[in-house]
Protein backbone atom coordinates (compact mmCIF):
# COMPACT_ATOMS: atom_id res chain seq x y z
CA UNK A 1 0.00 0.00 0.00
CA UNK A 2 2.93 2.39 0.62
CA UNK A 3 3.78 2.52 -2.85
CA UNK A 4 0.80 3.66 -4.23
CA UNK A 5 0.41 7.00 -5.64
CA UNK A 6 -3.26 8.39 -4.55
CA UNK A 7 -4.67 11.85 -6.00
CA UNK A 8 -7.84 13.51 -5.77
CA UNK A 9 -10.36 13.82 -8.88
CA UNK A 10 -9.03 16.73 -9.65
CA UNK A 11 -5.19 15.42 -9.85
CA UNK A 12 -4.24 16.98 -6.90
CA UNK A 13 -1.42 14.42 -5.64
CA UNK A 14 -2.05 13.04 -1.94
CA UNK A 15 1.61 14.02 -0.55
CA UNK A 16 1.08 11.92 3.16
CA UNK A 17 0.64 8.09 3.61
CA UNK A 18 -3.02 7.55 2.28
CA UNK A 19 -4.48 6.31 6.15
CA UNK A 20 -2.71 9.33 7.30
CA UNK A 21 -4.96 11.19 4.97
CA UNK A 22 -7.82 9.70 5.61
CA UNK A 23 -7.57 10.03 8.96
CA UNK A 24 -6.94 13.83 8.96
CA UNK A 25 -9.95 14.25 6.78
CA UNK A 26 -12.47 12.10 8.87
CA UNK A 27 -11.68 14.54 11.61
CA UNK A 28 -12.02 17.90 9.41
CA UNK A 29 -15.79 15.93 8.62
CA UNK A 30 -16.42 15.06 11.86
CA UNK A 31 -15.62 18.68 13.34
CA UNK A 32 -18.45 19.86 10.77
CA UNK A 33 -20.94 17.75 11.79
CA UNK A 34 -20.96 15.05 8.47
CA UNK A 35 -22.18 11.73 8.44
CA UNK A 36 -19.88 9.76 6.34
CA UNK A 37 -20.19 6.17 4.25
CA UNK A 38 -17.28 5.26 2.51
CA UNK A 39 -17.53 3.29 -0.50
CA UNK A 40 -14.41 1.04 -2.25
CA UNK A 41 -14.05 -0.45 -5.37
CA UNK A 42 -11.41 -1.30 -8.56
CA UNK A 43 -12.09 -1.40 -12.22
CA UNK A 44 -9.81 -2.47 -14.72
CA UNK A 45 -9.02 -2.06 -18.52
CA UNK A 46 -7.14 -4.37 -20.92
CA UNK A 47 -4.97 -2.81 -23.84
CA UNK A 48 -3.15 -5.19 -25.38
CA UNK A 49 -0.56 -7.04 -23.11
CA UNK A 50 -1.37 -3.94 -20.31
CA UNK A 51 -4.09 -4.10 -17.75
CA UNK A 52 -4.71 -0.96 -16.34
CA UNK A 53 -6.32 -0.77 -12.74
CA UNK A 54 -7.84 2.32 -11.08
CA UNK A 55 -9.01 1.96 -7.49
CA UNK A 56 -11.24 4.35 -5.61
CA UNK A 57 -11.90 5.42 -2.00
CA UNK A 58 -15.69 7.27 -2.49
CA UNK A 59 -16.63 8.95 0.75
CA UNK A 60 -20.46 10.06 0.75
CA UNK A 61 -21.90 13.14 3.22
CA UNK A 62 -25.17 12.31 3.62
CA UNK A 63 -26.99 14.69 2.07
CA UNK A 64 -24.52 16.79 1.11
CA UNK A 65 -22.66 15.26 -1.36
CA UNK A 66 -19.11 13.44 -1.99
CA UNK A 67 -15.52 12.99 -2.97
CA UNK A 68 -13.11 10.34 -3.96
CA UNK A 69 -9.50 9.81 -3.60
CA UNK A 70 -8.00 7.26 -6.82
CA UNK A 71 -4.90 5.19 -7.25
CA UNK A 72 -4.52 4.13 -10.84
CA UNK A 73 -1.39 1.84 -11.86
CA UNK A 74 -0.94 -0.77 -14.73
CA UNK A 75 0.72 -4.04 -15.12
CA UNK A 76 2.67 -5.75 -17.75
CA UNK A 77 0.95 -9.21 -17.72
CA UNK A 78 -2.45 -11.19 -19.02
CA UNK A 79 -5.03 -12.34 -17.26
CA UNK A 80 -8.29 -14.25 -17.75
CA UNK A 81 -11.48 -12.17 -16.99
CA UNK A 82 -12.02 -14.40 -13.55
CA UNK A 83 -8.44 -13.87 -12.86
CA UNK A 84 -8.89 -9.93 -13.43
CA UNK A 85 -12.36 -9.42 -11.59
CA UNK A 86 -10.35 -11.43 -8.31
CA UNK A 87 -7.70 -9.40 -8.83
CA UNK A 88 -9.77 -6.40 -8.09
CA UNK A 89 -11.45 -7.32 -5.71
CA UNK A 90 -8.22 -7.97 -4.26
CA UNK A 91 -6.97 -4.46 -4.74
CA UNK A 92 -10.12 -3.26 -3.16
CA UNK A 93 -9.91 -5.31 0.19
CA UNK A 94 -6.47 -5.10 0.86
CA UNK A 95 -7.06 -0.90 0.83
CA UNK A 96 -10.34 -1.13 2.61
CA UNK A 97 -8.42 -3.36 5.11
CA UNK A 98 -5.50 -1.53 6.05
CA UNK A 99 -8.17 1.45 6.85
CA UNK A 100 -10.58 -0.46 8.85
CA UNK A 101 -9.52 0.95 11.94
CA UNK A 102 -9.76 4.79 10.62
CA UNK A 103 -13.76 4.05 9.57
CA UNK A 104 -14.11 2.28 12.98
CA UNK A 105 -12.60 5.04 15.24
CA UNK A 106 -14.69 7.51 13.36
CA UNK A 107 -18.06 5.30 12.55
CA UNK A 108 -17.45 5.12 9.02
CA UNK A 109 -19.83 2.35 7.34
CA UNK A 110 -17.96 0.59 4.66
CA UNK A 111 -18.83 -1.31 1.69
CA UNK A 112 -16.40 -2.80 -0.72
CA UNK A 113 -17.83 -2.78 -4.67
CA UNK A 114 -17.17 -5.32 -7.13
CA UNK A 115 -17.31 -4.95 -10.96
CA UNK A 116 -19.00 -7.86 -11.34
CA UNK A 117 -22.33 -8.78 -13.31
CA UNK A 118 -24.75 -10.66 -11.19
CA UNK A 119 -26.33 -11.64 -14.49
CA UNK A 120 -24.72 -15.07 -15.41
CA UNK A 121 -25.06 -13.84 -18.91
CA UNK A 122 -22.04 -11.78 -18.50
CA UNK A 123 -18.53 -13.32 -18.39
CA UNK A 124 -17.75 -11.46 -15.33
CA UNK A 125 -20.17 -13.47 -13.58
CA UNK A 126 -17.73 -16.50 -12.84
CA UNK A 127 -16.20 -14.26 -10.36
CA UNK A 128 -18.81 -13.20 -8.77
CA UNK A 129 -19.63 -16.01 -5.96
CA UNK A 130 -15.53 -15.70 -4.94
CA UNK A 131 -15.42 -12.30 -4.90
CA UNK A 132 -18.90 -12.39 -2.64
CA UNK A 133 -17.11 -15.00 -0.40
CA UNK A 134 -13.77 -12.97 -0.02
CA UNK A 135 -15.17 -9.35 0.36
CA UNK A 136 -17.69 -11.02 3.21
CA UNK A 137 -15.09 -13.49 4.54
CA UNK A 138 -13.13 -10.18 5.45
CA UNK A 139 -16.01 -8.62 7.45
CA UNK A 140 -17.14 -6.45 4.75
CA UNK A 141 -20.22 -5.14 3.25
CA UNK A 142 -20.16 -6.53 -0.30
CA UNK A 143 -22.11 -4.23 -3.34
CA UNK A 144 -22.10 -6.04 -7.16
CA UNK A 145 -23.75 -4.66 -10.19
CA UNK A 146 -25.65 -2.51 -10.47
CA UNK A 147 -25.35 -1.54 -6.71
CA UNK A 148 -21.75 -1.16 -7.19
CA UNK A 149 -21.28 1.87 -8.25
CA UNK A 150 -17.75 3.14 -6.67
CA UNK A 151 -16.28 0.20 -9.04
CA UNK A 152 -19.26 0.49 -12.17
CA UNK A 153 -19.09 4.29 -12.52
CA UNK A 154 -16.52 5.50 -10.36
CA UNK A 155 -13.59 3.54 -10.94
CA UNK A 156 -14.73 2.94 -14.48
CA UNK A 157 -14.28 6.37 -15.29
CA UNK A 158 -10.71 6.81 -14.03
CA UNK A 159 -9.76 3.73 -15.93
CA UNK A 160 -10.88 5.15 -19.12
CA UNK A 161 -9.21 8.33 -18.78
Amino acid sequence: MEHQQWRRLDGTRIKLPIKEEIRQMLMREKDMGHEIKVCIGTDSQVKSRETTFATVIVFLRKGKGGFMYINKDSVQRRMGIKQRMLEEVSRSVEITFALTDIFIAFNVHMEVHADINTNPAFKSNDALKDAMGYIMGMGFEFKAKPHAFASSNCADKVVQS
